[in-house]
């Protein structure tokens, strides 16, 4: 998302994150990625249950999906950072409107499967 945090501004959009981790967890993975829009923390996972995101396993590991996610990001330079308490707490993209008003919503179904941004901010778009 860093990559195409100028396009969410251009579009009228703020990017935030949720980190799982402590304020230490997070600090060092903000350093790691460069990211410099906000990295809340919810190490109880409350926002996770709120949003009904799910969890991986040992098994998704092994999933074609998952071995594709892993090669796309190995390929364009990401590393695996520090696995926090909860690794395999599955995440979210989520797009909220002026108003309490629900956007867009991608729950991932496995590790890396993440919205693509093109379809995030394609999501801006239909306000």
């Amino acid at each position: 998302m860093r990559e195409h945090e100028q396009a969410f501004r251009d579009k009228g959009a703020s990017l935030a994150a949720i980190s799982l981790g402590d304020r230490n967890y997070a600090r060092i993975f903000q350093q790691e990625t460069g990211i410099d829009f906000p990295l809340l923390i919810d190490e109880e996972r409350r926002a996770y249950k709120v949003a009904s995101l799910g969890a991986g396993n040992l098994f998704h590991m092994l999933r074609s999906d998952n071995s594709r996610h892993r090669k796309r990001a190995k390929a364009a330079g990401y590393q695996q950072h520090k696995l926090g308490r909860n690794p395999f707490q599955l995440g979210g993209s989520f797009i909220f409107g002026p108003g309490n008003v629900d956007r867009f919503a991608h729950v991932s179904e496995t590790f890396g499967d993440n919205a693509d941004p093109a379809t995030l901010l394609a999501a801006l778009d239909h306000r």
